[in-house]
This record gives structure tokens, sequence and C-alpha cells, in this order.
């Protein structure tokens, strides 16, 4: 196989880490573009052409084909991409199970599961406690209570986990998987959505087992060092890192409905 060429264009965010920390867990060399979301590149024609929607993180590989012909294939969306990455580059299984398998789909359920469950609800968290200019109690009630109610599905899914397997416990099979950095990249940044996660006991131990890794640091500190948590050790720094993330969401907001009247 020709020596990977992937370029990764990312931001420091949930979705992005996720991605960064695939490609660090498989040992890929890769190259990195900082879309600087606050200054809106992410909307920039010629980003847009890799990325359609205007969001991060995105690749293109341009590892030569099994013929040695060049090629630039791009992908988007983080699920899309943890697919992609292991389909094409983990042979040996590191963080995936081979297709067809029972875990295999077990993986692809968790994997969709957090694409259509934590990620956007967590999100919306987020934007209600942390940047919509008005503090609506209905939306933060509504949106925190959601991602508590999925981090309890993980809680449980953990319990079993660790009732059935000696390893781990994982949430497929008995090893880490991308359903497992998928679901991590989210839960990482619970107390930015106000969510405590020590009122879940499976879901902290798995938490503080994966940032131990050596290729998940790594990967959380693509493409600039993670902040979040060190700022939130103090009231000033977590008043800091909200004000500077709040501006840019607002205005970034602010122009799509402008735009999209």
């Amino acid at each position: 196989m020709a020596q990977p060429d992937i370029t990764l264009y990312t931001s420091g965010t949930p979705n992005g880490q996720k991605a960064s920390i695939t490609l660090e867990e498989l040992g890929l060399q890769y190259k990195v573009k900082n879309i600087e979301i606050s200054k809106n590149v992410q909307k920039e024609d010629w980003y847009l052409r890799i990325n359609p929607n205007g969001r991060i993180p995105a690749i293109v590989d341009h590892t030569v084909d099994l013929h040695g012909k060049p090629r630039q294939k791009r992908v988007f969306e983080g699920g899309a991409i943890l697919l992609y990455l292991t389909q094409k580059y983990d042979a040996s299984h590191k963080i995936s199970y081979p297709y067809d398998t029972d875990e295999y789909w077990e993986v692809m359920e968790w994997l969709m599961w957090m694409q259509s469950g934590i990620g956007p609800m967590q999100g919306q968290a987020n934007h209600f406690y942390r940047y919509a200019p008005e503090k609506i109690e209905y939306g933060i009630n509504r949106y925190q209570t959601e991602t508590k109610r999925l981090y309890q599905v993980l809680e449980t899914r953990l319990e079993e986990q660790a009732s059935a397997i000696a390893q781990g416990p994982w949430i497929v099979g008995d090893k880490m998987t991308i359903a497992d950095l998928a679901c991590f990249s989210w839960v990482n940044w619970a107390e930015w959505a106000g969510v405590d996660v020590n009122d879940f006991a499976r879901v902290k131990e798995w938490l503080e087992r994966i940032n131990e890794r050596p290729a998940v640091q790594r990967g959380l500190d693509v493409p600039e060092p993670f902040e979040m948590k060190k700022k939130m050790q103090t009231k000033e720094g977590e008043e800091e890192f909200q004000k500077h993330h709040s501006e840019w969401v607002m205005k970034q907001q602010n122009a799509d409905q402008e735009k999209h009247k």
C-alpha cells in the first residue's frame, strides 16, 4: 500500500477532534489545515468545494491508488471520515471490526446514535447555555435534559459491557473503536454544556481512560492546544472562553439569518 497522503481540514471542536484523534490512533501521517471558523473560513468558496455544507471536519485523501494513479478523494462529515479511515487504513482492525460481523454493525449503530443524538443535542445545549444572547430556560433545560438522557443510555451500555466482557468496558466488544472515539469527542466537553459527568460513574471512568491515551492527547491538540478544560478551572478563564466563542457564534448566526430570510 502507498504511504497515506491525507490533509485534514479542522478546528478545535468536538467534531474536529474526533477526526484528528482517529488519525492519531491509526498512526497515519497527515497534514493539517486550520480552518478558523471564528473568521468564517469554512464558508469560503475554496472550502465549500471540499465540504458543501461549510462545516468542519473534512479530509482530502491524495494517496495514489493501487495502480499508482493520483487521486483526490474528499470526505466530509465526521462519521463518514471515521468510517472511511477505518475501511481504508485499519486492515488490522485496531479500532474497528471486520465488515459484516455483528460487532461491525454494532459499531455502526452506536456511531449513528452519536451522530443523531449526542452531537446535535449537546451542541444545542452548548448554544442555549453558553452562546444565546437571551438565557431561555426552556431551551437550556430541554437540551441539557436530553443530553443527560443520552449520557444515561451510554452509562447503561457501559454497565452492560462491564458485566459481560472483562476488557474495558468499551461501547462495542473488547476494545476501543470509532464508536468510543465519536462519543468521547462530545462527552469530553460535557462541562461546556453544563452537564456534570460525575453523575455517570461508568461514563466518567471510560472518559478518563480514553483521555489517558497518548494518541488521544495528541489528537485533542489539533490544530491548536485544547484549552477548554484549563479555562474552566477559573471563573475568569471560563468567562473569557465563553465571551470569545459567543461573539463569533452569534456573528455567524446573524449572517446566516440575513442570508436565509
